[in-house]
């Protein structure tokens, strides 16, 4: 009792109209993705604007403050070069081929014009702790500046809602979460601070922990909650009866 007062104080539900689009079709983590297709790709984007579906996308931040599609810290694993992702500037990481392929690492900016409104687009900012989030979380504004199709920023990281919440209260903005090592009332009452703190319109839930009692309760109250990593017919039965819609790759779509 004391928690939904307290969540409908410190983190109100947005408005049906605002979220309504989320829960209209499902979304391609990193892109409908596979063998020779590499995730957060251009080709990756492109078949899943061809079958339908939204797309999620991960952010990392160039050298020079750009925000690009990219998922991890370094290099190494998706273009086989060294050092740190943020290491290097946009262009010199536009140069980079994402696990042989013809594709390069790509920009936001490019991303947009790319889907350009056909796809709604999730778009992930990845953070630490121990960093700053307030660059990461401009790079992404500048990009979306002017941008009409439908959109939301999301992260684990409660400090890039908020972020956007203050500076683009416009933009829809969800809190990534899971209840990985964070079960009991300890993992309970992070939650629920990481909620008030984020004050999101959305929440992207780990489909490993539904059924939860958290995601259950935000739902109700007007909180629309997708579901990842979606990988099997089995965990797509779970998200289909505890979320509103998956976030889906391989054989998670149906």
């Amino acid at each position: 009792m004391l928690f939904g007062l307290l969540d409908g104080w410190r983190a109100p539900a947005p408005a049906p109209d605002k979220v309504a689009w989320l829960s209209q079709q499902d979304y391609a983590h990193r892109g409908l993705h596979g063998p020779g297709v590499a995730e957060n790709s251009p080709s990756a984007f492109d078949l899943a604007i061809v079958a339908g579906v939204g797309i999620e996308c991960d952010i990392q931040r160039s050298a020079d403050n750009r925000a690009m599609v990219f998922h991890d810290w370094d290099l190494a694993r998706l273009t086989g070069a060294e050092g740190r992702t943020d290491g290097r500037t946009a262009a010199e990481l536009g140069e980079l081929a994402l696990l042989g392929t013809q594709d390069k690492v790509p920009t936001l900016a490019q991303v947009l014009q790319q889907i350009g409104g056909r796809a709604p687009l999730l778009i992930e900012v990845k953070s630490k702790s121990d960093r700053r989030i307030g660059p990461s979380c401009l790079a992404v504004r500048r990009e979306l500046d002017g941008y009409t199709g439908p959109h939301a920023v999301m992260s684990f990281d409660p400090r890039v809602a908020r972020w956007f919440a203050t500076h683009s209260p416009r933009t829809v903005r969800g809190l990534v979460v899971t209840e990985e090592g964070k079960k009991g009332w300890r993992g309970a009452w992070e939650r629920h601070s990481a909620l008030w703190h984020a004050r999101p319109h959305f929440l992207a839930y780990d489909v490993r922990d539904l059924p939860s009692a958290f995601a259950a309760a935000q739902r109700k109250r007007g909180l629309p909650v997708l579901a990842w990593t979606v990988r099997s017919p089995e965990l797509r039965a779970v998200a289909a009866e505890h979320a509103d819609r998956p976030i889906a790759e391989d054989a998670g779509f149906a």
